[in-house]
């Protein structure tokens, strides 16, 4: 299997595409560490790798919280014998209808933090274990908002293109460690909202602001890419095993486009 003998630890585990990684991880043989703030989700998605007959564990943290991760990191390498690779899969809501001159410094920065402070110590605490080995593959999730200019969702664009300069420079820095940095910019996900993911209230806003329904909103998204479709959940796990993979091991520094055509490089 592509991925067995590996530990991966996953941020934000219990979230749908978190969730989506790991049971596809354990599937190809990596033993899964899942890591969340809230244990209820998590759990569901441990006991779906249990049933399977995966290894997982789960643990509390707060990806904002810089001792929290690091200490985590030190547990999952000591327990694991070492980290081969770690997913930022984290979730926040925040606003993205405002336009930015109704918006707080508050409402502005909290996406901007989130996102750019978990990348940053994740990273950081992963990578500091990666280079003992000489080997390991940090993922990073992010969306079109990197590239987008419109009303409403600045913070989120900041901290999605931020997350990605992140990326960017890792993979120059990490290279000569042999740590792979590739992050997956997907576009609105269906699944994820059906499953009452963080993004079906603030879409829901976003529609409503529209005055169409989120149905509606989510129609005009797909007709708006080239396929005519939204990417799927297991297509980004798919992606995320491809590139957490040795079937991968030439690429680094890249941002995998999932938008369906949304956006063209």
């Amino acid at each position: 299997m592509d991925l067995a003998g590996k530990n991966v630890i996953i941020y934000g585990g219990g979230g749908a595409v978190g969730g989506a990684v790991a049971r596809l991880f354990s599937q190809q043989g990596a033993t899964i560490y899942l890591a969340s703030r809230t244990a209820h989700k998590m759990e569901m998605v441990a006991e779906d790798i249990r049933r399977s007959g995966g290894e997982v564990h789960t643990s509390i943290v707060n990806a904002l919280d810089e001792q929290a991760v690091q200490e985590h990191a030190d547990w999952v390498a000591e327990e694991a014998g070492g980290i081969h690779i770690a997913l930022n899969a984290i979730a926040v809501a925040h606003n993205q209808f405002k336009p930015s001159v109704e918006l707080t410094l508050e409402e502005f920065e909290l996406p901007v933090t989130a996102y750019i402070r978990s990348t940053f110590l994740i990273s950081k605490s992963a990578a500091r274990h990666m280079k003992k080995a000489r080997t390991g593959v940090i993922l990073h999730v992010t969306t079109p908002a990197s590239r987008m200019a419109g009303p409403g969702f600045v913070g989120h664009s900041v901290a999605c293109a931020g997350v990605e300069a992140i990326s960017r420079n890792l993979a120059g820095e990490l290279a000569k460690d042999g740590i792979r940095s590739v992050c997956i910019r997907s576009h609105m996900i269906p699944e994820a909202i059906s499953m009452n993911s963080h993004s079906k209230d603030m879409f829901e806003e976003n529609a409503a602001m529209a005055g169409i329904t989120l149905d509606q909103m989510l129609e005009g998204a797909a007709g708006s890419t080239l396929l005519n479709r939204l990417p799927t959940l297991n297509e980004i796990a798919e992606t995320a095993l491809f590139l957490a993979s040795d079937r991968a091991g030439a690429m680094t520094g890249t941002v995998t486009n999932l938008s369906g055509g949304f956006l063209l490089d």
